[in-house]
């Protein structure tokens, strides 16, 4: 009974964890934390519900080892007058039945073999998956050299970015300080009086003119936001908060820009300025498994 239960339990396991790198796979910047905290939550869950598993059982077992424990009743006491030899004789307990009952009472220490059995099995899960990972292939060098062979191929040289949350607005402001430096402050000051605008990181900029133009085109914004347009904004103009197709629009809108995202497979996602007074193209590198935090923009000049 005892191995069926752990053999499941094993099984869960592997299917769990099969599930979790799966939905890791598929998450983008927005849904890595709340899907890392499912993950958390599934594995808890699951080895709560194991641990109860294996405390009810071997806490049947128990009771039935108990059950079939023998017990010595004392004898009853004679009510003979006091003086009768054999008053004394069933009044004694013998020594040998104590001694035995004592010795069949006493417990081995389940509380060791329990977590002897745990390490064991975790080492073997360990094992199992450091196996899974040498077979899986290196999508982060694989997506390099595909990227090395496109930049090769369009004429273009790739500039890092810092692989922070400020990435994307970071790519952006080099292609715009290293193509047309007077467009940087020109969008952001457009139409406005008595503004304070950062200047420096260049990146504060970027996210200061993102930040306003969704908030003055909330109308071409709100059917896509998924929390109040004042915490929106708050948050790309004042944190590190990382950036998406959303932002992207506003700046190539803001700046009369298109914006050409080339990522590994060789599709290149075009944002319009959607105007016919479009000033530029600029080009940024998207990578999807090449840097710790996941997805990652940097900015790609001409050679």
């Amino acid at each position: 009974m005892m191995e069926q239960l752990h053999s499941r339990h094993r099984q869960e396991q592997r299917e769990l964890q099969a599930r979790i790198t799966q939905k890791k796979k598929s998450a983008t910047k927005k849904t890595r934390k709340g899907i890392n905290d499912e993950c958390c939550e599934l594995t808890m869950q699951l080895k709560e519900r194991q641990e109860l598993e294996l405390s009810s059982l071997e806490g049947t077992a128990e009771d039935e080892e108990h059950t079939d424990i023998p017990t010595t009743d004392p004898e009853p006491v004679s009510e003979e007058p006091h003086g009768n030899g054999a008053e004394d004789q069933t009044q004694k307990i013998p020594g040998p039945s104590v001694a035995i009952t004592n010795e069949q009472t006493r417990k081995p220490n389940r509380q060791k073999a329990r977590l002897a059995r745990r390490a064991a099995e975790q080492e073997h899960m360990i094992a199992e998956a450091a196996k899974e990972a040498q077979d899986l292939p290196d999508l982060r060098r694989q997506e390099i050299d595909a990227m090395r062979t496109l930049f090769t191929s369009k004429g273009l040289q790739e500039h890092a970015i810092r692989s922070d949350g400020h990435c994307l607005y970071a790519a952006i402001a080099d292609q715009l300080t290293t193509r047309e430096p007077a467009l940087m402050l020109e969008a952001p000051l457009k139409g406005r009086t008595g503004i304070s605008m950062p200047l420096s990181p260049a990146y504060k900029v970027t996210r200061f003119v993102t930040a306003s133009y969704i908030q003055d085109h909330a109308d071409e914004f709100l059917p896509f936001l998924e929390e109040p347009l004042d915490d929106y904004v708050g948050k790309i103009r004042d944190t590190g908060e990382w950036g998406g197709h959303l932002e992207l629009l506003a700046l190539a809108k803001a700046y009369d820009v298109d914006i050409n995202v080339l990522q590994s497979s060789g599709q290149v996602e075009r944002i319009e300025s959607g105007t016919d007074k479009t000033r530029m193209s600029l080009w940024l590198s998207y990578y999807h498994h090449n840097f710790g935090l996941g997805e990652h923009y940097n900015s790609l000049r001409h050679r």
